[in-house]
Formats: structure tokens, C-alpha cells, sequence
């Protein structure tokens, strides 16, 4: 089934140019040419889209405030949102960025970005979406615990342990992407010594999960794996996740970095800062990840 995308652009000869080229990859589109005539489209129908492309600047409800709005509403929090935009001025980049959006794409852009920029967002909005739709399955058992140590070694481990981090913090809806985003990044770049440019390309040439299972199988990373401690204080969840690499720069990733406002990877930090933790440290050059959860009620515990 084809996915539905709204294209929300007051220029009516861009929207249409947009318009042809993704129709021709294979997408369904809806147009709306403001911001308050795509509210009128998403609120009347919350599930009918599985991604937007928002143009910044538009008379009567411009991008930034329809993505406030957005973010602020539970229906659509998880909603891909990827801004159109001819202003590449880096604090205006960084605020929409700030505020949700899931990707900047500039004005004009190639079919060939276009199509490969949609087709990523969907791809992380469809595992954020399945990641979310297996939660519950340990949370009848975990108000007992108290202090676990785990590890994993796979994409696959890493996803069903971000699960369980996620049930046992109590707010499995807030940490999931968090857990999911720090466990891959260990696995991946931590064990895997995948580049941050390395991943770009392989995204680029669609050859991420090849190249992550060919160097799992290989001999100098088979026997890599990530260990992952979980502890609950008096009034927080606590995961320290630590991989066998060789540590990472990672002050350049903890917050939005003008540099990479456009490249297709290198934002799962900052996004697992701002939204899925009350508090991100790494220590040991980078290659131990310290997480902590306020506890939603002091009673849930």
C-alpha cells in the first residue's frame, strides 16, 4: 500500500513539481497551501498521513508554528515531518530541528534527494512505529526489579533490549526511540567501527544492514558485544550502556550541529537528549553511555 504524504507549500508551480516526482515514485499524495488548511486536513483525519513536507515560510500559519503545534499534540508527535525551505540559515535549521522535524531539505532539491530523504524518514517512522507497538511486553514483571545487567550483540538485540529498558523505566512511550537510538549507535559504531561518514554513504548507496550484518560475521568484530546495566534508584531509572570501541567525539553529536543539518544520519543523540531523557553523560572517550528517567509518579516504582 502506498504511503500518504502531505505536501504543505504556498507555492503552487513547487508543490506540484514535488507533487509529480513523488507520485512517480509511488507515493499518494494530498496539498494543502497553508499551514492552517494542513491543521483543517490532520485534525479531521490524525491517521491518514504517514509524513508531511512542510515549507517554513507561508502566509496566515507559517512551518515552524504548524510544527509546534504538531509536536505539542499526542496524535501527531511521531508524525515524520521533513521542512521545505530556500532560507539554509543554520539557527533557522536547527530550530525546526529543535522543534521535531526530521529532516531539512532546501529549495530546490533533486528528485534523486527528494525520493531517498522521503523513503529513509518512512523507513524510521515505520521501526519507531513497531518499535512502540511491541511495548508492554515485560511490564508486568519488571516493578520488581531493581538492578540487571544484560548485553547484546545485534540490530536484533538491540531492539528487543531497548524494549525492555523502555517497559522498565515506566515510560516506555518517552524512552523506547532513546534506548533503540544509544543501543544501535554501540552496536554499530561503537563494535562495527562504522564512520559516521562510512554510514552516510551506505544510507546514500542503500547498504546500511548489509554492511552491519557482513561485519558482524567478521572475525575482528564476531566476539564484540555491548553491556548494558540497568539500576533503579529512589528516583530514577538508570542505564549505563557500554560498547568495546574505541570511543567517539561525542560532544559534536549531543546537541544539533549546524555542520550535519543536512546530512541523512547523525541526529538519534541529540533527538534521545532532548526528547527520550531527563539527563545523557558519556564517559570513557565515548564509549559508555550513562541514561537516566525521572520516575513519572514516585509511587510507580
Amino acid at each position: 500500500m502506498a504511503a500518504n504524504l502531505l505536501i504543505v507549500d504556498d507555492d503552487e508551480l513547487l508543490r506540484e513539481v514535488v507533487r509529480d516526482v513523488l507520485e512517480d515514485g509511488g507515493y499518494s499524495i494530498d496539498i494543502a497551501e497553508d499551514g492552517l488548511v494542513a491543521w483543517e486536513k490532520i485534525d479531521s483525519d490524525p491517521s491518514r498521513f504517514d509524513l508531511m513536507l512542510l515549507d517554513k515560510q507561508m502566509p496566515r500559519l507559517g512551518g515552524i508554528a504548524l510544527l509546534k503545534r504538531m509536536k505539542s499534540d499526542s496524535r501527531f508527535k511521531d508524525l515524520p515531518v521533513v521542512m521545505l525551505t530556500s532560507d539554509s540559515q543554520q539557527e533557522d535549521v536547527i530550530e525546526g530541528l529543535a522543534e521535531g522535524a526530521h529532516y531539512y531539505l532546501t529549495k530546490p532539491s533533486t528528485a534523486d534527494v527528494l525520493k531517498l530523504v522521503i523513503k529513509n524518514a518512512l523507513d524510521e517512522f515505520r521501526q519507531r512505529r513497531e518499535l512502540r507497538a511491541l511495548i508492554g511486553r515485560h511490564a508486568n514483571n519488571l516493578n520488581l526489579l531493581r538492578r540487571a545487567e544484560f548485553c547484546c550483540r545485534t540490530l536484533s538485540d538491540a531492539r528487543d533490549l531497548a524494549l525492555l529498558l523502555a517497559d522498565a523505566s515506566l515510560n516506555p512511550a518517552r524512552t523506547v526511540v532513546g534506548y533503540s537510538e544509544l543501543l544501535i549507535n554501540a552496536v554499530e559504531h561503537g563494535n562495527l567501527g562504522i564512520s559516521y561518514a562510512e554510514k552516510s554513504q551506505l544510507l546514500i548507496d542503500g547498504r546500511w544492514l548489509e554492511e552491519v550484518e557482513a561485519r558482524l560475521e567478521h572475525p575482528d568484530f564476531s566476539s564484540r558485544h555491548v553491556d548494558v546495566v540497568l539500576e533503579k534508584t529512589a528516583t530514577a531509572c538508570r542505564v549505563t550502556i557500554s560498547d568495546q570501541g574505541k570511543g567517539f567525539d561525542w560532544q559534536a553529536y549531543v546537541e544539533f550541529s549546524p555542520e550535519r543539518v543536512f546530512d541523512l544520519n547523525g541526529r538519534g543523540i541529540a533527538m534521545s537528549k532532548a526528547v527520550s531523557f531527563d539527563s545523557v553523560e558519556y564517559q570513557n572517550n565515548g564509549s559508555r553511555v550513562v541514561t537516566s528517567v525521572q520516575w513519572p509518579d514516585p509511587a510507580a516504582r
